[in-house]
C-alpha cells in the first residue's frame, strides 16, 4: 500500500505517515496539492495531509481543494503534538544564522531572542527543508528550527529542545481514501465535517443551519467560513460535528436538505492522537 504525505522526509507529515503506517510505502510531493492530486490521479492508495493547528489556524490549501475540486474524503484523522527543536552540525559553537519555517520560527522566537539574540533568521518552505539546508552546508554557522527526527533524518545535532513558546500546540492530519486503513493507533471518538453553503433567500440561514444540531444535542466542535471564491462576502461554512450518534446526524442532515440548505461532506471519520517524542511541525 501507498501512502502520498506532503515531504521531505523528516517532516511533521512524514513523522505522521510512519507512526500510523509504519509497514506501507510512504510517497513525498513537495506541496498539499499535489499530494491529494497522487490519490486522484492512481498514484497512491491513501493521501495524508494537514488540515489544522491550533495555534495558527486551519490550512486553507487543503480545505480549499477538497471543496472546491476533489470528491475525496477524510477517513481518518491523526493529532500530532508540536514541539519544535533547534539543531546544527555537530561542532558548531557559533550560530549566525537560523532557517525555518515561519510557523516554526514564530514559536521559538523568545528562546532565540534570549539565546541568539544576533542570529538572522532565514524562511524555508517547511521545517525539514531548513534541517536539510543546514546539513548540506556543514562549513556554515547555521541552526534549524525542524523536527526532532529531521536531526536523525540529516545527521544534525539538538541545541536546544523544546523551545516553542506554547505547550498547547497540535496539528491535524486527515487521512483520505476510499475506505478507513489499517492504522497503528488507537481512535478516540468519531467526527463528522460538512461544507454548509447557505441560500440568499433564506432569512437566518447560518441560524437555521446550526440549530438542526443544536436541539438535537450535537456538539459542533469547529465552525469557520471560507470564501466561495464566487463574489466578495459570499461564504461557505465548514462544520464538524461529533459523530458518535449517527442517526442524529444523518436527522440533522435531512433538515438541512428539507430548509433548503446544501453541503458537501468532506468526511466521517475515527480520530486518533500520537503520543511520543517525535514531535514536529510543517
Amino acid at each position: 500500500m501507498k501512502i502520498a504525505y506532503l515531504g521531505p522526509k523528516g517532516s511533521f507529515s512524514h513523522h505522521v505517515v510512519q507512526t500510523a503506517f509504519p509497514n506501507e510505502e510512504l510517497e513525498p510531493f513537495s506541496n498539499i496539492t499535489d499530494v491529494i492530486k497522487a490519490y486522484e490521479q492512481g498514484l497512491v492508495d491513501y493521501s495524508v495531509v494537514p488540515v489544522e493547528n491550533s495555534i495558527e489556524g486551519s490550512v486553507h490549501e487543503t480545505l480549499d481543494y477538497l471543496y472546491h475540486q476533489a470528491k475525496i474524503q477524510a477517513v481518518a484523522e491523526i493529532v500530532q503534538p508540536i514541539q519544535q527543536q533547534l539543531m546544527a552540525v555537530s561542532g558548531h559553537s557559533t550560530i549566525e544564522k537560523i532557517f525555518s519555517h515561519p510557523q516554526a520560527l514564530a514559536q521559538g522566537k523568545k528562546y532565540i531572542d534570549q539565546h541568539f539574540p544576533n542570529a538572522e533568521l532565514e524562511v524555508t518552505a517547511s521545517t525539514a527543508y531548513a534541517a536539510r539546508f543546514v546539513s548540506e552546508h556543514p562549513d556554515q554557522p547555521f541552526a534549524a528550527i525542524a523536527p526532532r527526527n529531521s536531526a536523525d533524518e540529516y545527521g544534525l545535532e539538538l541545541i536546544a529542545e523544546d523551545i516553542q513558546e506554547m505547550e498547547a500546540n497540535f496539528t491535524r492530519f486527515w487521512v483520505l481514501g476510499a475506505q478507513l486503513p489499517e492504522i497503528a493507533l488507537q481512535f478516540s471518538t468519531e467526527k463528522m465535517s460538512l461544507a454548509v453553503t447557505l441560500p440568499d433567500n433564506l432569512p437566518g440561514a447560518l441560524y437555521k443551519a446550526l440549530s438542526t444540531f443544536a436541539w438535537r444535542g450535537i456538539d459542533l466542535t469547529k465552525i469557520e467560513s471560507r470564501p466561495l471564491k464566487t463574489a466578495l462576502g459570499e461564504y461557505f461554512f465548514i462544520i464538524d460535528v461529533d459523530y458518535r450518534d449517527k442517526d442524529l446526524v444523518h436527522f440533522a442532515r435531512e433538515e438541512l436538505e428539507a430548509i433548503g440548505i446544501q453541503y458537501k461532506i468532506l468526511g466521517a471519520y475515527p480520530i486518533y492522537t500520537i503520543h511520543d517524542k517525535g514531535k514536529e511541525n510543517l
